[in-house]
């Protein structure tokens, strides 16, 4: 009578299993033991203590020497796969270890999105195909919130004024301009002459919301120009809505110099020449230092230095 899976599991052990592989080669206990280095009364033990956990006869013995009923048929294919699986689980744990296997959570400010982390991810995947990678695009107090709820596993932005960094470590990147944007065929855009920050205040803005670092900016930019702030505002921290919002709209807006760039070459922005007067902080790599980084997570770390 077949025993309870319960049972087989609690007793089955790796050696019976090994013995199985090598019967289903040799067909030969003593040749199996052979194999195995074990002694053939050795080998013949385990094979007992494999039927009595199982519960049935795995072979007929013979004068010329072992065949393997039904029920030895299937622990031996099982056997097969068992270690087919092992031998997979080693090449995936390899390959973990590489970095070339595993899941890297990113978080981003806008400003490297277009250039830098679309090259990383593009050249992470090409050389690492099974590499999976999440990215987060969203102001750093979201961003480096989210770091040290262990929801991400790397930021690239910065460290918000007011935020504990006692466990954050901070590499520095880039530095990032901002610039005023507005549809290609915005009135501002076309303007005889450079408008005015006081010119631009009287269309409507969007504007990323508080603390943000560019929402500091530009409260900064209207405050020492003595300008009074638009009246009337939208704030989003989501580049697509903030296009589609200035393509269907007089809106205003701001964005990295680097992402405004980048849209006005596809001739879905235009740049205003109005200047900007603060510069945003230089953005850079934020890691917990508290937290272990894996070989996947140290590949995209060192794919980011690179680039």
């Amino acid at each position: 009578m077949i025993a309870p899976a319960s049972t087989i599991r609690k007793r089955l052990r790796l050696r019976h299993l090994q013995l199985m592989t090598a019967l289903s080669r040799t067909e030969s206990l003593r040749s199996a033991a052979d194999e195995l280095a074990m002694t053939q009364p050795a080998a013949t033990k385990a094979l007992k203590e494999l039927e009595d956990t199982i519960g049935v006869a795995l072979f007929v013995r013979h004068a010329r020497g072992m065949e393997p009923t039904i029920y030895g048929e299937a622990v031996m294919r099982y056997a097969r796969v068992v270690f087919e699986d092992l031998d997979e689980l080693r090449e995936e744990l390899a390959a973990i270890e590489a970095g070339n296997v595993g899941k890297v959570r990113i978080g981003a400010v806008m400003a490297p999105a277009p250039d830098l982390l679309t090259r990383v991810i593009v050249q992470l995947k090409e050389a690492h195909p099974r590499l999976q990678i999440g990215v987060q695009i969203d102001t750093s107090d979201v961003l480096v919130h989210a770091l040290q709820q262990d929801q991400l596993d790397i930021v690239v932005g910065r460290i918000p004024y007011g935020f504990s960094s006692e466990d954050l470590s901070f590499e520095t990147l880039a530095e990032e301009a901002l610039s005023i944007v507005a549809r290609p065929d915005h009135p501002a855009v076309n303007a005889a002459s450079r408008p005015k920050l006081a010119d631009l205040a009287r269309y409507p803005w969007i504007v990323q919301p508080r603390p943000s670092p560019m929402r500091e900016i530009i409260d900064q930019t209207f405050r020492e120009s003595r300008v009074a702030p638009p009246s009337s505002t939208v704030e989003t921290s989501s580049i697509l809505t903030t296009l589609s919002l200035l393509r269907d709209s007089n809106m205003l807006a701001v964005l990295p110099s680097s992402v405004a760039h980048y849209y006005a070459t596809l001739d879905t922005i235009a740049l205003l020449p109005t200047p900007l007067r603060g510069r945003l902080a230089p953005y850079g790599l934020i890691l917990r230092k508290s937290r272990r980084i894996s070989p996947a997570t140290q590949l995209v770390i060192e794919a980011i230095r690179a680039a």
